[in-house]
């Protein structure tokens, strides 16, 4: 990538190559291999595939926290300008993740005897922004999914996977990141809950963010995704 490219291009992934090792077997298993994005700002990519095609692979590559065998992910960062993720040192990882790159999984890692408000004003919080500021837009996104007010201050350790998977949708969603890395995150809410995923993340492309997003659901996708991938083996097919 050159720095002529950065007037669109917020993300171009190239040549990346990952491998992992099974010691004990002696196997090397090619997790994702010879792929290539070019991301403009503002677009949304969807890929799909089977399970264990890889796609978790590039967005956990992206986010660092999986090495790389080769290749370049180059990014433009509003503080760092133009840089190659893998080779940016932690600390600017990590001021990447907190400010800038956005990332929902499939699975909540919260704070113990922390409550679901409290975890999404943290998301806030952490920018810099006021405990009151952070108060109002924790509300705005917790009403939106529809979280009955009782389970606001309740330990997520108790909650359904769905509402799980919700509340980690809105601790992202609510930073309103530059780029956002979707794993997965309509597995398992119901086709409602589903709905208000899409809005916000209509929304979101409205505001300008950048999104990357996997999928089983290819109903979900239609009308959202600029592009679309499919994987096979590691591979783009």
């Amino acid at each position: 990538m050159k720095v002529g490219d950065r007037v669109e291009q917020l993300l171009k992934i190239e040549n990346l190559y990952k491998t992992f090792t099974i010691h004990n077997l002696g196997k090397h298993i090619k997790a994702s291999q010879n792929i290539n994005i070019s991301l403009n700002k503002g677009e949304f990519i969807g890929i799909t595939g089977k399970s264990g095609s890889g796609k978790s692979t590039i967005l956990k590559c992206i986010y660092r926290t999986y090495t790389t065998d080769e290749g370049s992910i180059w990014y433009e960062s509003k503080k760092f300008g133009l840089i190659n993720i893998l080779d940016i040192s932690e600390r600017q990882m990590l001021y990447l993740r907190k400010y800038e790159i956005g990332y929902v999984s499939q699975f909540l890692n919260s704070m113990p005897r922390t409550t679901a408000k409290e975890i999404v004003e943290h998301s806030v919080l952490e920018m810099g922004y006021s405990k009151e500021y952070a108060s109002q837009e924790a509300e705005k996104m917790l009403g939106h999914f529809e979280f009955d007010r009782e389970l606001w201050d309740s330990y997520p350790n108790n909650f359904s996977g769905g509402e799980k998977l919700r509340l980690n949708i809105a601790m992202a969603m609510v930073k309103h990141p530059r780029l956002l890395l979707l794993d997965e995150p309509t597995a398992s809410l119901d086709n409602y809950s589903k709905e208000k995923v899409k809005e916000l993340i209509k929304q979101l492309k409205i505001e300008g963010t950048t999104m990357i997003g996997i999928f089983h659901d290819i109903d979900f996708m239609e009308g959202l995704c600029d592009k679309k991938y499919n994987m096979q083996a590691g591979e783009f097919i």
